[in-house]
């Protein structure tokens, strides 16, 4: 069987790069010769729109409201219909990777599906972000050892992401960035088997394994357990290490916008979604708060997260996508 395309919307894009690159390069370049202009790398804060972490909170409300969101459950199939219809209203062209796994435990095959919503198809630079919206079918890393077998209800852990790009979204529809900006939320990252890490992140393994060859996005931010009340994201030692660029740029972003709950500093290694990604060579990296003490467990609620925090995690992306 022949891969399939990372998405049917990127077509466009990914011609439109080999046919205008040279053409837009030239352009650019006269401009600046003609009005005496150089290449400046100064970022502006003053103008970027404002991230509003109470909206992206009632949407992490709202994804916890459908139940745990683990595959082949009824809450998963609502919250799918739920997010790809947000992602439409705000204009996005949306499709839908569907796949089938075998999980851990599960007597037979799932549907997964990943949602792939882009923005801005007439533009040929392109940026990444992405989340997971499925949540853990089974609270393992409970204090209970009654609660083992019963699903994590992930307010941060898989909701947080999605909710700050729910609200990434909305404000994407209300001014369009230079960059064109595809959003994927992948299903089946948390249904993994503890110590075999090649059983978690499947969608994001399937997507990297099938995209189009010619997709390459300048830059890739996965965002998971974002959410915390004390938000403390320090720098993911794989994306380190593989993407160090990246980091730089998202730090350097961090600190010109004043936000104090990133720290330069590394302190986690961490099995994501951003690893196919990173071995598919897209340069992604993990901006996550592996200090969450109700990780894997029953307690991960909405009550243990904030709107101030998503409003951080959130206004960097703006500050990103839109400098």
């Amino acid at each position: 069987m022949s891969p399939v395309p990372a998405h049917p919307f990127l077509e466009k894009a990914i011609r439109l790069k080999y046919s205008q690159f040279a053409f837009h390069a030239v352009r650019k370049l006269a401009l600046w010769s003609v009005l005496g202009l150089s290449a400046c790398t100064g970022k502006s804060t003053a103008d970027l729109p404002q991230f509003d972490g109470q909206r992206a909170f009632d949407y992490l409300q709202k994804q916890c409201d459908f139940g745990p969101r683990v595959p082949g459950s009824e809450a998963h199939s609502a919250c799918l219909d739920f997010l790809a219809s947000e992602l439409e209203q705000f204009g996005a062209q949306v499709g839908r990777q569907t796949f089938k796994e075998v999980l851990p435990r599960f007597p037979a095959p799932v549907t997964l599906t990943n949602i792939v919503a882009s923005f801005g198809l007439d533009k040929t630079e392109r940026v990444l972000l992405c989340a997971h919206w499925d949540s853990r079918p089974w609270a393992d890393q409970d204090s209970s050892k009654e609660n083992h077998d019963k699903p994590v209800p992930g307010a941060n852990d898989g909701a947080s992401g999605v909710a700050v790009l729910l609200e990434v979204a909305r404000q994407i529809q209300l001014r369009e960035p230079s960059y064109g900006i595809d959003i994927i939320l992948f299903d089946g990252e948390d249904a993994g088997q503890s110590g075999f890490n090649d059983t978690y992140a499947l969608g994001s393994q399937y997507f990297a394994n099938n995209k189009d060859a010619r997709y390459w996005p300048r830059f890739g931010i996965l965002l998971d357990l974002v959410g915390n009340r004390d938000l403390q994201i320090y720098q993911e030692r794989n994306s380190l290490k593989y993407a160090p660029k990246v980091v730089e740029k998202v730090w350097d972003r961090a600190k010109e916008l004043g936000l104090d709950a990133f720290h330069a500093s590394p302190r986690y290694e961490v099995t994501d979604d951003h690893l196919p990604l990173l071995r598919a060579g897209i340069p992604c990296i993990d901006l996550i708060d592996f200090d969450y003490a109700h990780w894997h467990t029953t307690q991960d609620t909405p009550d243990k997260c904030s709107a101030e925090s998503l409003a951080q995690v959130g206004q960097l992306v703006l500050g990103l996508i839109y400098e």
